[in-house]
């Protein structure tokens, strides 16, 4: 996918944040309907597979037959599987920080009593 393609899929991905679904903001920037079945069947599975529970939604027999639906699909995977990684690494940053913090506090804690 070229970079104008990439850029403007994230206009529309930022666009679900409006008011619109992904779907008809896909829809609205002209995407194909074939495209945007395989982009958000790929999204999902891409989310899924990302996290603890990973599964699939893929209509095979429309991935092997019609390359848009295909090409949907793929980009769907890939963009919302680095979503969601990007995003549980970020709840993991935040968890280890509050425990090192909390950690920090313990050990403080513990010091002021044994100084006694």
């Amino acid at each position: 996918m070229n970079l104008y393609r990439r850029m403007l899929l994230g206009g529309v991905l930022v666009t679900l944040v409006a008011c619109q679904s992904l779907r008809e903001s896909m829809l609205a920037a002209d995407y194909p309907p074939a495209f945007v079945d395989g982009f958000e069947a790929g999204c999902q599975s891409g989310r899924a597979a990302a996290g603890p529970l990973g599964g699939y939604t893929k209509a095979l027999s429309r991935y092997q037959s019609e390359p848009l639906y295909t090409q949907g699909w793929d980009d769907g995977f890939r963009q919302c599987e680095q979503s969601q990684q990007r995003d549980d690494w970020h709840v993991s940053s935040e968890q280890d920080w509050r425990d090192r913090e909390w950690r920090h506090h313990v050990d403080q804690a513990m010091a002021k009593a044994l100084n006694r």
